[in-house]
């Protein structure tokens, strides 16, 4: 299937199969839009400001990185826990530190510097440590059941109780761990 070089195909799972979309290149990038000109950041947005830029470095390093030597699932792995580093650094700000405003952290969550349906599962007792939120899709596993690392360890049968999420690379985050 030849495409234009700026069109990018999206997969999107559905119980019968798989319905492919081409998606422009300038919406794929639209999950991480640069600075607003019409609406300024709030106050405070400056102090947190390099450390946004450390993670979008780290995030277009991820990206760019070769993937030829891994698995094709392991290959979005570093992506996933940037995406949650980035999101956990912006909770912890507003909900524990208290150390940005209501109005910086709407505006951060509505630019898409967080993962905002994320963070709304963490302030629900038994996800505070939650990973990704594919993890507890009961859909995308073989037995309608949630991930193997939402597993707690103590729960785990067997010698092998190290275990990896297939889906993101997490090692482990049930709750009680």
């Amino acid at each position: 299937m030849a495409m234009a070089p700026d069109v990018v195909v999206v997969l999107y799972g559905f119980r019968s199969g798989f319905l492919d979309v081409a998606l422009p290149h300038a919406q794929q990038n639209a999950r991480h839009p640069p600075l607003s000109q019409t609406q300024a950041p709030p106050d405070g947005f400056s102090d947190i400001e390099e450390d946004l830029l450390i993670f979008s470095n780290k995030m277009k390093d991820a990206q760019n990185a070769p993937s030829d030597n891994i698995p094709k699932h392991q290959a979005q792995w570093p992506i996933f826990q940037i995406s949650h580093q980035r999101s956990r650094y912006i909770y912890e700000l507003y909900y524990e530190k208290e150390a940005i405003s209501k109005q910086l952290y709407d505006w951060l969550l509505k630019n898409n510097y967080a993962d905002a349906l994320l963070i709304a599962k963490w302030k629900k007792q038994g996800y505070e440590k939650l990973c990704c939120l594919r993890c507890i899709q009961t859909r995308e596993t073989n037995f309608n059941s949630t991930c193997v690392c939402r597993v707690p360890r103590a729960q785990m049968k067997g010698e092998d109780r190290e275990v990896q999420c297939v889906s993101c690379g997490c090692r482990g985050c049930a709750s009680t761990d």
